[in-house]
């Protein structure tokens, strides 16, 4: 679980959390302020990589979107790093494996997931402990999302092309299908959420990246901050 540490406004990767085991009071939802008992993880070197005492968690409050979801942004805007490229270069200089920035976006597209592409969701999806043997498993999704964008401060940028590993994105995906079991009409909806209104001119876009523990050099989109602008 990605979150910011509120009191230093640095990257934190809290794990293992079994969200599904979470007593109720202790399950918190998105931009949620949290307190944890944690510790340097033993077998994960990554600078943010925290270990957390699950039973520890204490939810504090859920942050609201008012006035231009102000709360949200004091915390989350001075982590930006000034680009996805700068990010790389911080990876291999300092290990960095978390982040946010402001792309320029350029396409949002899917494509069939192969076996190949499940058995590496997994392995991002592992390290999160949300499969459990014991739980009924999650379902996959057959496709796989990814964000076309440039990095507008920098001349050289290549242009990236990053897979999207979002669970608000798989949860539409199914979600949606008794409103659109057309699997086509479904895609095209989401493709309007995620690019049209998310990444709207009218938004500020953020995204938030991270990599794998077993492949440093590979990031992938976790997710969305879009505050009006």
């Amino acid at each position: 679980m990605a979150g910011i540490d509120v009191n230093s406004s640095k990257w934190v990767r809290l794990y293992p959390i079994q969200f599904r085991d979470l007593a109720e009071e202790k399950r918190f939802a998105k931009y949620s302020i949290i307190e944890a008992q944690t510790k340097k993880s033993p077998d994960d070197h990554r600078p943010e990589s925290l270990h957390i005492n699950s039973d520890s968690i204490s939810v504090i409050e859920r942050l609201d979107t008012k006035n231009g979801w102000q709360r949200r942004k004091s915390i989350v805007l001075p982590t930006l790093s000034e680009s996805f490229c700068a990010i790389l270069r911080q990876q291999q200089d300092k290990d960095l494996s978390l982040g946010a920035f402001r792309p320029m976006v350029t396409d949002f597209t899917w494509e069939k997931a192969s076996l190949k592409d499940e058995d590496k969701r997994k392995s991002c999806y592992a390290q999160t402990s949300f499969l459990n043997a014991t739980k009924t498993a999650l379902e996959p999704l057959p496709y796989n999302f990814r964000y076309a964008f440039r990095c507008a401060t920098e001349p050289k940028c290549p242009g990236h092309d990053l897979m999207i590993i979002d669970w608000e994105l798989s949860t539409a995906f199914y979600k949606w299908r008794t409103q659109y079991p057309d699997v086509l009409t479904r895609l095209s909806k989401i493709k309007q959420r995620w690019l049209g209104d998310l990444c709207s001119k009218r938004n500020d876009t953020v995204f938030f990246v991270g990599n794998v523990k077993r492949f440093r050099e590979t990031f992938m989109t976790l997710g969305v901050f879009y505050p009006p602008k």
